[in-house]
């Protein structure tokens, strides 16, 4: 079982006054270790974390002003109190170079066994409170470590949550109620009259690869309609799926009618191209069109209803001049 008692370093090279030490600090609640020299000491505390050092100062090779002034100058040593034991504790002289040297106190011989007690006594509970402030701001550490991965998921979670009621589950565009979202903002930022446009877009021929190959077959196929539709708008465009095979399109910097016109017909285009599905049996080819009606936005628009309405309005004539083409609201954007 490890001793968790804290560490006490005696240092003397009087092996008398090492016997007497003990005997006098055996129930002080540390753990004694003994040196006998000051080269000892040091390599004491370097395998050591002692809560006290007491450092007798007159020793052969080294003294303790030698061993304390090492100590200080080492920087996982130099907060260890020293108490030098000495018979000069009443020279000034003496007692200043030890304070240079990083002494705390003074002892001195012959040793008053109630002073010893009594100073060993503080810095022992002066240790033991900063180690359990230590563990405090350890325990307080972890605990605000947890608290911020706990955030952190928390956070994680909610974003999910939110994503999750603001963007269709199969394809992962913007749903029905993020795409009106994004709609009113480009009215609310819309410059002019004609700052952008919406284009509501169906999907020709979906039913019959439904019917055809199956729901899986199906899914796939808006999954891959939604990659195509991602890779040709532009990043302030907003492309939603409102439901089924029915897709919706904010698109900005719409002033242009010929190049808004230009830009729908490359998504039919792109639309149109074959898409290679996986399928119950292996690959699956599946060819489709789509139809898309457009409304440019306009100061005396009434609402962003009105707006949907005139897009949608499009997207039907579209449908019966013969799928596969975009239309643009005419009147509406006369």
């Amino acid at each position: 079982m490890n001793d968790k008692r804290p560490k006490l370093l005696i240092v003397d090279d009087t092996h008398a006054n090492l016997v007497a030490m003990r005997r006098l600090l055996g129930d002080c609640g540390a753990e004694l270790i003994e040196a006998t020299s000051g080269s000892e000491a040091l390599a004491l505390c370097l395998e050591h974390s002692f809560a006290l050092i007491l450092l007798d100062v007159n020793m052969p090779d080294m003294d303790g002003f030698e061993v304390a002034s090492l100590l200080g100058d080492a920087e996982q040593l130099r907060d260890t109190p020293i108490i030098f034991v000495t018979a000069a504790y009443a020279d000034d002289q003496n007692r200043l170079k030890g304070y240079r040297s990083g002494a705390v106190d003074y002892i001195a011989k012959p040793v008053n066994d109630t002073i010893l007690r009594s100073k060993v006594r503080v810095f022992l509970d002066l240790y033991n409170a900063r180690m359990q402030l230590q563990q405090t701001l350890g325990e307080l550490s972890e605990r605000n470590h947890q608290l911020r991965e706990e955030i952190a998921e928390r956070q994680r979670v909610e974003a999910q949550v939110r994503h999750q009621a603001t963007h269709d589950i199969l394809t992962g565009l913007p749903n029905r109620a993020l795409f009106h979202e994004r709609l009113l903002e480009a009215i609310a930022n819309s410059p002019s009259g004609r700052g952008f446009a919406l284009a509501m877009l169906d999907i020709d021929g979906f039913k019959a690869v439904n019917d055809t190959h199956g729901h899986p077959v199906g899914d796939a196929l808006l999954k891959a309609i939604a990659e195509r539709l991602r890779g040709c708008v532009r990043a302030g465009d907003t492309v939603a799926r409102l439901g089924g095979d029915e897709f919706a399109l904010v698109l900005e910097d719409a002033m242009e009618l010929s190049l808004l016109l230009q830009r729908c017909q490359q998504l039919c285009d792109t639309l149109a191209l074959p898409y290679t599905l996986p399928g119950p049996s292996g690959e699956v080819t599946a060819r489709v069109s789509a139809s898309i009606g457009i409304a440019v936005w306009r100061t005396d628009t009434p609402s962003d209803e009105a707006l949907i309405q005139s897009a949608d309005r499009a997207l039907y004539e579209a449908k019966r001049a013969g799928k596969n083409r975009c239309l643009l609201d005419v009147a509406h954007a006369a």
